[in-house]
């Protein structure tokens, strides 16, 4: 099925981004922004709230789940301090917009969802962005290669790292986000350890099960609460087993819950 992104969304999406780059916490030079530029959020909503969805606003996705506030997304990735390659695991793909953010940031996802309905609905729609965004980088890459050849200004060797340089936005270049319907209290051990770990909705607690998941030196993002309000925690895991908590404001998210709903 042909993805439907037009100059009409490339716009409202640069209207977006500019309010989100507004936002004292996030830099304004931080790749997330161009991520969000890469992943047209439209296409997570039903037609009828296209305009709406490059509102700063959550969305009702089904079996009772929401997508996140854009800012909320764009904070929770930056918190993770992503590089290029790194192994994450998502917790909640709901609609699999974050999921697709996290994959055009160059990492290498791992995501689990627990309502059967939002996993079979998110799979071809994830796949079908993958594509998409791959062929979007493409694009750009061959148009900035073009402009480095032929700037007569550069010497031979200048030119080949500029393009090496270029050329490493389409990398990793194999990778696609494996999804998985799921407990998100497990994780994934099979595929583990992982170097990031996200948790999209609001868990009680930390699950000692994500932690043992967690490489030495990485990073978990986890909004913990019991109530209608949590607290977004940036969690380190130290060479020694240690951890380090970091605390970064409410917010609110639909429950963590336990097991696997049909």
């Amino acid at each position: 099925m042909p993805l439907i992104d037009t100059f009409k969304h490339h716009g409202l999406r640069r209207h977006l981004i500019n309010d989100l780059r507004r936002d004292p916490r996030i830099p304004e030079s931080s790749p997330v922004f161009e991520a969000f530029y890469q992943v047209p959020r439209h296409l997570f909503l039903d037609k009828a709230f296209e305009l709406q969805a490059y509102s700063n606003i959550a969305f009702q996705i089904g079996a009772g789940q929401t997508i996140s506030h854009p800012i909320t997304v764009a904070f929770q990735t930056y918190l993770l301090d992503l590089e290029k390659g790194d192994k994450v695991l998502e917790i909640g793909t709901g609609s699999g917009f974050q999921t697709c953010i996290l994959f055009a940031l160059g990492a290498e996802v791992y995501s689990i969802e627990r309502q059967k309905e939002l996993y079979l609905k998110s799979k071809p729609l994830i796949h079908d962005l993958v594509v998409y965004i791959r062929e979007n980088k493409k694009k750009v890459f061959l148009e900035k290669k073009t402009e480095i050849l032929e700037n007569k200004a550069l010497t031979r060797d200048q030119q080949r790292a500029l393009v090496d340089s270029a050329e490493s936005t389409l990398r990793p270049r194999n990778h696609v986000p494996k999804l998985s319907y799921g407990d998100g209290y497990l994780g994934q051990p099979m595929h583990a350890p992982f170097d990031k770990i996200i948790v999209t909705c609001g868990a009680p607690g930390i699950p000692q099960t994500l932690i043992d998941q967690l490489k030495p030196g990485g990073i978990m993002i986890i909004p913990v609460g019991e109530g209608k309000e949590q607290i977004m925690k940036r969690i380190i895991k130290q060479e020694n087993g240690t951890l380090s908590i970091e605390e970064y404001g409410t917010f609110k998210f639909v429950p963590m819950l336990e097991n696997t709903a049909k």
